[in-house]
């Protein structure tokens, strides 16, 4: 019997050619909380930062640029590089968290919405191109996706742009360790509608949120140097505690979307998860394989990237997606057959999952 099936037809992405290593970090004064600076040299410091997450360098966007400007780059490049009808768009669906965040004023512009921003730029004359944002923290992109999959299979639309931009850079407070985590990106992705006797392409996904005890595990406070200006607001985090709930809770969301996709683990090929923290993500990694009984994880199944980019919420996984699909990733490629599971956690606390099978 054929069913509608939602296909990626195309990805693209914006990396910022600004290169932040970690030895860019060596002059800042670190605090741990309100004017408590922590007694350490930043040697050690970033030492035991580059251990934990992997994090090696990032990348920033340039003082010119906002949110939706690089996410109409990453745009364009996935309708170029697929030659697609920009007026063929039903949907713009851009996921971000905090607007366009200029370098000399941190008060965020999210008026008209970015995603209208984005098809202006585009010069989409289509009054059915219809664009919102989705704010979702950092698994707002791979929301979108499911945003999508749900119009593409009702009917309403036949082909999608989803898209996930953010210049954390902007709204990082440049006193506190977690600074070093965060980067700037944007990916897109074109999903549309294929008709199938086999399934294909978005085969399943889950969605779980905890906001009783966890809603503020992620917020945004003032500088941990009270001697900056206190009508400034930075994105704060209880890093152990979110790394304790990701643990616990990533793996049950992604064990229930590969089971609703009627397969199992050794089904996957490739595990694309939300680049937030190389420790972290290997241990999430670690316990689905548990939950399968596995002791040992498969070699080569999680491409990262993080090493190098850091942690761009809502642009980590697209981009990684991109940079697969591109054969960018070493020995990491995807073949028609293959089956991808996406994964993302962040502000909410919200967790997502998606398994994808590629035509």
């Amino acid at each position: 019997m054929k069913k509608i099936y939602t296909v990626i037809s195309a990805t693209g992405s914006y990396i910022p050619t600004k290169k932040v290593h970690n030895r860019d970090f060596l002059k800042h004064e670190f605090f741990d909380s309100y004017d408590n600076k922590i007694n350490k040299d930043n040697e050690e410091i970033i030492e035991k930062f580059e251990k934990i997450t992997g994090i090696k360098e990032r990348r920033f966007v340039t003082d010119d640029l906002v949110s939706s400007d690089i996410a109409y780059y990453a745009a364009k490049d996935a309708l170029e590089s697929s030659n697609t009808d920009k007026e063929s768009l039903d949907y713009i669906i851009f996921a971000h968290n905090f607007g366009d965040v200029k370098a000399d004023n941190k008060k965020t512009d999210l008026v008209p919405t970015l995603a209208a921003r984005v098809k202006h730029r585009l010069k989409i004359k289509n009054p059915k191109t219809i664009p919102y944002d989705l704010p979702f923290g950092c698994p707002g992109w791979l929301q979108g996706m499911i945003h999508a999959d749900y119009y593409i299979k009702s009917g309403d639309a036949k082909r999608i742009m989803v898209i996930g931009a953010e210049t954390l850079s902007r709204i990082s407070d440049p006193h506190d360790r977690d600074s070093m985590l965060y980067s700037d990106g944007a990916g897109a992705t074109i999903v549309e509608a294929v008709v199938s006797e086999e399934p294909v392409g978005i085969l399943s996904h889950s969605t779980r949120s905890d906001t009783l005890d966890e809603a503020y595990m992620l917020w945004m406070g003032k500088s941990y140097y009270t001697e900056n200006d206190e009508s400034e607001l930075y994105l704060k985090m209880h890093g152990r505690k979110l790394y304790e709930y990701a643990l616990k809770t990533v793996p049950l969301v992604v064990e229930e979307s590969i089971e609703k996709a009627g397969l199992t683990l050794s089904d996957v090929n490739k595990v694309l998860i939300h680049q937030a923290n190389e420790k972290m993500d290997e241990a999430i990694l670690k316990r689905l394989y548990t939950l399968y009984g596995k002791d040992e994880v498969a070699q080569n199944v999680m491409p990262m990237s993080i090493s190098w980019l850091g942690n761009s919420s809502v642009a980590t996984v697209p981009t990684l997606l991109d940079l697969l699909y591109k054969e960018k990733l070493g020995i990491h490629i995807s073949n028609g057959g293959n089956i991808l599971v996406f994964a993302s956690v962040g502000a909410g606390m919200n967790i997502n999952s998606m398994v994808y099978k590629i035509p």
